[in-house]
């Protein structure tokens, strides 16, 4: 019995347990849970000179969720990724205390309880998914239906009545969701399907201009009229940020596929047009552009401070080291202190190092998911967890860059940490999602794939049995079974000589 092995260069030595890193996850988390609680006191201390009444409760709360999520991956995916569930606690848990701290200008209006409800309901579809989602190749067998039901979920809206000019909310007996944040998962499966499957078509195949290597109608037409028309339903409901956002990814996601840079310039030239086109023809969207292109006309014409001027005197305000949890002024904003400029908040208090400080979170946050997904060598799942990453990195971009007067506002929640059942829920299961991946792609692999064997070779005894194995096993072609044994001529083939051999010696035995 022989066996032909190789070993590969990529596999791991046979007998060598690689590390988990739960141990490390759990201590992260209970960092995660203590920065969070003091940050809670702290805005307590700031505000009335005493330890909240709901300190412990908040606390116990978190690190219940917490721990829940810890269990849940340390079973079900041992092998993910140790930052990625500490940093969306931390960040959950730092959102909570800046919604808790703006509920202090509005004691009628306390949105940091039922925040934390959803908070809750997201950790348990996290916990949901981890546990029964095994394999995230499994969602490549539902692209077309996950992009129906996106469409669908984009469409209901419109049935419903707007609210601040934007017809993105359904509202019933008091319960109220955005149907869009749900959309934007099941829109990154079916590009990272669609493109998977056909990336090979989209970067070799079609009309080649200039540079630029354009493929065929039939392979880049499906995923096109998609996005068409998700980013129309988006623009007839004014939701122009999570428009913004399915470009983007669309466009990272189809350079990721096929590796053509030009897409990247074929994006950039078609959002400037659409901006301008969109800019010109929407009147809400020509304000806000008016604003960003002059945020302090309002105070010179008498009106007052706009929300956008408001959050740049917050961010001056903050300086270096910020004023403290508690002690900024950032409510002056109104009624999108909580959602659309929770940053400004996080600016004044905390300072240009807290800032620094969140954004190197969401840094570590995306680079570990693209991290995930490189480390895969099947397409779904790497195009899956880029387009999840590239999901984060431009939400926070485009809300961030829309307070800090970068580039004009739209109507997004920073994630994690602003006001928001839906937005806190959908970046729950994102991270889930992540984690699964993350554990696939540091699993090591099956013991007969880490020892490289290729082929495995029998090769019975000749005549052990009575059997002389199949043939063209053991034998070359025209040797007969004598020859094996050293005794050449004794096989079928040379019976005729042998017999001729026996009577010239019978003829010499004769003669003698």
């Amino acid at each position: 019995m022989t066996a032909t092995t190789a070993a590969t260069a990529d596999a791991p030595p046979p007998g060598i347990r690689l590390p988990r890193r739960r141990g490390t996850e759990l201590l992260l988390l209970a960092a995660a849970v203590l920065i969070s609680v003091y940050g809670y006191v702290e805005v307590g201390l700031a505000r009335h000179g005493t330890v909240p009444a709901g300190a412990a409760s908040y606390g116990a709360g978190l690190a219940v969720l917490a721990l829940l999520g810890h269990l849940a991956v340390r079973f079900r995916a041992p092998y993910a990724d140790p930052l990625l569930l500490p940093i969306a606690v931390l960040l959950n848990g730092l959102g909570l205390v800046l919604i808790f701290r703006l509920d202090q200008e509005t004691p009628k209006d306390e949105a940091a309880p039922t925040q934390l409800i959803w908070s809750a309901l997201g950790v348990a579809l996290f916990i949901g998914v981890v546990a029964l989602l095994r394999d995230h190749r499994v969602l490549q067998r539902y692209a077309y239906l996950s992009a129906a039901a996106a469409l669908v979920l984009m469409v209901v809206p419109i049935l419903f009545p707007a609210v601040n000019g934007a017809k993105i909310w359904i509202r019933f007996a008091g319960f109220s969701i955005q149907p869009g944040e749900f959309a934007k998962i099941l829109i990154s499966v079916f590009f990272a399907a669609y493109l998977a499957a056909n990336r090979h078509g989209l970067a070799y195949t079609g009309r080649r201009l200039w540079r630029l290597q354009f493929p065929t109608g039939r392979v880049l037409g499906p995923i096109v009229a998609i996005w068409l028309v998700s980013v129309a339903v988006l623009v007839l409901e004014r939701d122009l940020g999570t428009s913004l956002l399915f470009f983007g990814v669309f466009v990272v996601l189809l350079y990721a596929a096929t590796g053509r840079t030009g897409w990247i310039a074929v994006g950039l030239l078609l959002a400037a047009v659409g901006a301008a086109v969109v800019g010109s023809l929407e009147p809400h969207v020509h304000s806000r552009v008016a604003d960003w292109l002059h945020p302090f006309a309002s105070i010179e014409r008498g009106e007052g401070a706009s929300q956008l001027a408001l959050s740049l005197f917050a961010f001056g305000a903050g300086g270096m080291l910020g004023t403290g949890l508690g002690q900024g002024h950032s409510a002056l904003i109104g009624f999108a202190m909580k959602s659309d400029f929770i940053l400004a908040t996080a600016g004044e208090e905390l300072g240009h190092t807290g800032l620094t400080a969140l954004f190197l979170l969401y840094t570590l946050l995306v680079a570990r998911g693209y991290r995930a997904g490189l480390a895969l060598r099947e397409p779904f799942g790497r195009l899956l967890a880029v387009g999840l990453s590239s999901l984060l990195a431009i939400q926070v971009f485009v809300i961030a860059g829309g307070v800090m007067g970068l580039i004009p506002l739209t109507g997004m929640a920073m994630p994690f940490l602003a006001q928001g059942g839906s937005s806190v829920v959908t970046n729950w299961i994102m991270i889930a999602l992540l984690v699964r991946i993350s554990d696939r792609a540091r699993r090591p692999r099956p013991a007969r794939a880490d020892t490289g064997v290729i082929a495995r070779v029998v090769v019975p005894e000749a005549g052990a049995d009575g059997d002389d194995g199949p043939p063209g096993h053991g034998r070359a072609p025209g040797e007969d079974a004598g020859a094996r044994d050293g005794r050449p001529g004794d096989g079928p083939r040379n019976r005729p000589g042998r017999r001729r051999g026996r009577r010239r010696a019978r003829r010499n035995g004769g003669a003698r």
